[in-house]
C-alpha cells in the first residue's frame, strides 16, 4: 500500500504517509521523499545499499532515516528506488536498491536539504500507521 499525500507549506514541503505497518511507513516515506526530488520510476537499479540505525523513538528514527537518504543523494548522487525496512525494537535495518541520479534522465524536481522535526508525527491508527514529515527545501 503506497499512500502518500503532499503538503505545500510556505518555504517548505511535507508529506502525510500512511501504511499498514511501521516498516511500510518508513518505505513509503522514502518513496515519497524521492518523488519530491525526482521521478523514481526512471532511476536505474544498479547498486544496493544497507543502512542500520539505532534511535530512542520511531519518530527520531524516521528523521534519521530520511536524512541518511538525503546524505547519500547529496554526497554520492545515490537515489533509492526500492526500500525494504526491518524494525526490531530499537534496531532499524534497511536494504535499498537504486542507482546514481542523472538529472537529464531521471528529472530533477525539488532540492531537499533535510527532514525536520517540525510538526513531526507518527501515530498508530485503526488501519495501520500515519506519519507527517516536513522537509527543508
Amino acid at each position: 500500500m503506497t499512500d502518500i499525500e503532499q503538503l505545500d507549506i510556505s518555504g517548505d514541503v511535507g508529506l502525510i504517509i500512511r501504511g499498514r505497518s511501521l516498516e511500510e511507513i518508513f518505505e513509503n516515506a522514502a518513496i515519497g521523499m524521492f518523488s519530491l526530488m525526482t521521478d523514481p520510476a526512471k532511476i536505474k537499479e544498479t547498486e544496493k545499499k544497507e543502512i542500520s540505525l539505532k534511535a530512542e523513538t520511531y519518530e527520531n528514527t524516521l528523521v534519521q532515516w530520511l536524512n541518511e537518504l538525503i546524505f547519500l543523494f547529496d554526497t554520492y548522487g545515490y537515489a533509492g528506488k526500492v526500500f525494504n525496512v526491518h524494525i526490531r525494537g530499537d534496531t532499524f535495518r534497511a536494504g535499498i536498491s537504486g542507482g546514481i541520479f542523472d538529472p537529464e534522465r531521471d528529472g530533477q524536481k525539488l532540492l531537499i536539504k533535510a527532514a525536520t522535526y517540525h510538526n513531526l508525527s507518527l501515530t498508530k491508527t485503526i488501519d495501520g500507521w500515519e506519519a507527517t514529515i516536513i522537509f527543508d527545501i
